[in-house]
């Protein structure tokens, strides 16, 4: 629960109308809309009903308005007269693919700065979730990637959460696998040489699981496929079944260890190999944060240090 979503909730209250206090509050109706759903999920009830006037609370949502409007009182209060003396912690979140990178540049930022005055959380999830989660406000940055393939379906996306996709990084696909894997050593792999072994990739859900997977050629057919759901599982299939993966061979060995390896991906006329660009995603006209610039210029700085991966000129 967060102050911002008190505050969406008191404003739809007063308003009496979903459209009304999207226009007040400056945001989509379907990110308001978002926002009240994640705060009722999270206190288990029901805060309004919606009939043909507009909207009203229900008997559980007036008792817990009532509540909220004497807990945003006293905070204002508070920020009026000590600013940033008050010694509430702050809220700094990220949602992000599986990136062990994107997980490496949160642990250093979190370095920056004293934990117990702050609460952090990074959240690895579905491209889907990414997309709302910042949309919705759950995290001030989202960090995923685009394509040729996704770049129309994630773009019409981010527009309808009011967000903007900012650039980090392209480059080519690289092969991950098992160090041991009988494909391991060669200088690169084409997909014809990865029919034998299962296709491995993260659960996506939302509409076409191809406009929102994690991994390019994503719209092929392989004979061999295994879905997973975090990065630990997706490393054991890979060693346990010499599974493979098409990423961005961008991979941090302090958090994924030495077990596995990238190899480039060699494309042909049925299978070119697609620029990934792997970026961060915020709020439309939100300025980041100090604990968001950290993280990105941590981002940043670990992306200038890898070195299997050229950046596509």
């Amino acid at each position: 629960m967060t102050i911002q979503q008190l505050y969406y909730a008191i404003t739809i209250a007063e308003c009496g109308s979903m459209n009304k206090a999207s226009e007040k509050l400056f945001i989509s109706q379907p990110t308001l809309t978002g926002a009240i759903k994640d705060l009722e999920s999270e206190i288990g009830i029901k805060l309004f009903l919606r009939t043909h006037k507009g909207v009203t609370p229900t008997a559980e949502g007036g008792d817990f308005l009532e509540r909220a409007r004497s807990i945003y009182g006293q905070l204002r209060n508070l920020q009026e007269r000590y600013a940033d003396k008050s010694g509430l912690r702050r809220r700094f979140g990220v949602s992000t693919q599986h990136y062990s990178f994107a997980v490496k540049a949160f642990v250093e930022m979190a370095k920056h700065f004293d934990i117990s005055e702050y609460e952090f959380a990074i959240y690895e999830t579905e491209t889907l979730n990414v997309i709302n989660d910042v949309g919705r406000l759950k995290s001030e940055l989202g960090i995923l990637y685009m394509n040729n393939l996704n770049r129309r379906a994630i773009t019409k996306l981010l527009g309808e959460h009011e967000l903007v996709f900012h650039e980090l990084i392209r480059c080519r696909a690289y092969v991950y696998l098992w160090k041991e894997h009988p494909l391991a050593k060669e200088s690169s792999i084409s997909l014809e040489q990865l029919k034998p072994y299962p296709c491995l990739s993260f659960r996506q859900s939302g509409g076409d699981g191809s406009f929102f997977a994690e991994e390019i050629l994503s719209e092929n057919i392989y004979p061999r496929t295994i879905k997973a759901s975090d990065r630990a599982t997706m490393l054991n299939l890979m060693i346990g079944l010499n599974g493979y993966t098409l990423c961005s061979g961008i991979i941090s060995e302090e958090l994924n260890g030495d077990s596995c390896v990238v190899v480039p991906f060699r494309d042909d006329e049925q299978n070119p190999n697609s620029v990934m660009e792997i970026g961060y995603i915020t709020k439309k006209y939100s300025v980041l944060s100090e604990m968001g610039e950290r993280y990105i210029e941590e981002i940043k700085k670990y992306l200038s240090t890898v070195k299997n991966v050229k950046e596509e000129e």
